[in-house]
This record gives C-alpha cells, structure tokens and sequence, in this order.
C-alpha cells in the first residue's frame, strides 16, 4: 500500500497538469468565496424583506 502511494505521488509530481489543477483549485477557491459572500448579503436583504412583508400583512389584517 505504502509502495503504491509513493508511486502515485511520484506520477502526481511528474505530470506536468499539476499546476494545471492548482490553477484550477485556485479558480474554484475563489469563486465559492464569492458566492458564500453574494448569498450571506443576498440572504440577510431577503430576510429583512420578509419581515417587513410579514409585518405589514399583520397590521393590514389586524385593522
């Protein structure tokens, strides 16, 4: 098992579309961070929005 994991590390270092898939991570690292950010903003204004709708479908009903 320890033999097989050496030589799969070895044909990992050798193979030149290693950098290719950092790259890659990289890209896909950075997008995820945008869109965890894009849907905590988009997720707060929504729930605000909800309140606010709630809250005025309350006073309507009640008066």
């Amino acid at each position: 098992m320890q033999q097989l994991t050496k030589q799969k590390i070895a044909r990992f270092l050798s193979d030149e579309s290693g950098p290719t898939a950092v790259e890659y991570a990289v890209m896909l690292a950075l997008i995820l961070a945008v869109c965890i950010a894009a849907f905590a903003t988009m997720g707060s204004a929504s729930a605000n929005l909800w309140t606010d709708n709630t809250t005025q479908i309350d006073t309507f009903m009640n008066n």
